[in-house]
């Protein structure tokens, strides 16, 4: 391929879902986002999971202050939605997926 030719990338959410160990919260918030992520992001997201215990560094790097914690990276504006995720309106809305149908609908 030649160079500046590449296809753009089809990525339209970057997520850091930060999380405290395998709690019962955390295992939720994990589940919950991986779900929407599929029925409404498929093949359009960069989620990462960081566990502040094994890297505290990154609780500093995204400002947070309570675990789990969803940091919306893009699009932009950047957003911190705290909780186990099991408010799918309020996290479709906090991804501005709330308008967008999911990716099994035509």
């Amino acid at each position: 391929m030649i160079p500046g030719t590449e296809p753009p990338s089809e990525i339209t959410h970057r997520l850091r879902l930060i999380v405290a160990g395998s709690t019962i919260r955390s295992r939720r918030a994990i589940e919950n986002l991986r779900r929407v992520c599929t029925q409404h992001l498929a093949g359009q997201s960069d989620l990462e999971i960081i566990d502040i215990y094994q890297q505290p560094r990154f609780a500093r790097e995204y400002d947070v202050v309570a675990a789990p914690t969803l940091v919306k990276l893009l699009p932009l504006p950047v957003r911190r939605i705290v909780g186990d995720l099991s408010e799918e309106d309020r996290l479709l809305r906090a991804l501005d997926l709330a308008a967008l149908p999911s990716a099994g609908e035509v």
